[in-house]
């Protein structure tokens, strides 16, 4: 990756307030689900192999996550996620960003986008004090085999390592404290956008049982801790 001499545009960007994320977390949920039910692959697809993605073994949320942890290494300064990378489960995807739409619900990838995985605006940068939030499809159609970006997730492992690099060529490095499935009725808002003391990191995708009626039932949902940058490359 060669030097951008661009100035990073996230620098100039104004945050979302965290107060205002609350407003809009229902309407988030609701356009999530909504979309990778709309888009889930049919397993008489041509190019399906009919392989349910992993599924992690732990359910619900622990009662241990502490978001007053205090950080582990100095948070980075404010720049763009490109690409993010799960090296023992095989996610390597590039990130595109999504925002909100008119109504107030979130922004998410297309179908034929379904092997990037998706930055959410609406948090903080990878290494910045808070917790960023990423999300990526499981399947679709528009893929070979029909595994989107975020397939392999529900095989991830606590202390397994993710790592986002950025427009500014840094990588941050996260390690991944907890991955479980959590039913769509229940999704922990709290916990997955709320503040954190540390820099934290959030990875979102669908799970659980399918059906043709109401897509899938659950979600996916990694947990993990800022631990440290290097350069990218």
């Amino acid at each position: 990756m060669t030097a951008d001499p661009t100035p990073d545009p996230i620098a100039r960007r104004r945050r979302p307030r965290l107060r205002r994320l609350a407003a809009v977390l229902a309407a988030v949920l609701a356009a999530v689900s909504g979309y990778f039910t709309a888009t889930a692959i049919l397993a008489d697809g041509p190019s399906y192999d009919q392989i349910p993605p992993p599924q992690p073994t732990t359910t619900g949320v622990p009662p241990d996550l502490s978001p007053d942890a205090p950080a582990l290494a100095a948070p980075l300064g404010a720049s763009e996620p490109v690409h993010i990378d799960v090296p023992r489960v095989g996610i390597h995807a590039d990130l595109i960003e999504v925002g909100q739409n008119a109504d107030g619900s979130v922004a998410v990838p297309s179908e034929d986008q379904a092997a990037q995985a998706a930055w959410y605006t609406g948090s903080v940068t990878p290494g910045q004090t808070g917790a960023t939030v990423i999300l990526g499809h499981v399947d679709s159609r528009a893929l070979p085999r029909g595994r989107a970006a975020f397939y392999p997730l529900g095989a991830a492992h606590p202390n397994d390592e993710v790592d986002v690099t950025r427009h500014d060529h840094t990588v941050a490095r996260f390690r991944i404290d907890v991955v479980t499935l959590v039913d769509k009725q229940h999704f922990p808002t709290q916990a997955v956008y709320g503040p954190t003391a540390a820099p934290a990191l959030r990875l979102i995708t669908c799970g659980g049982t399918y059906t043709t009626t109401g897509g899938y039932a659950a979600n996916v949902i990694v947990f993990a801790h800022y631990v440290g940058s290097r350069p990218a490359g």
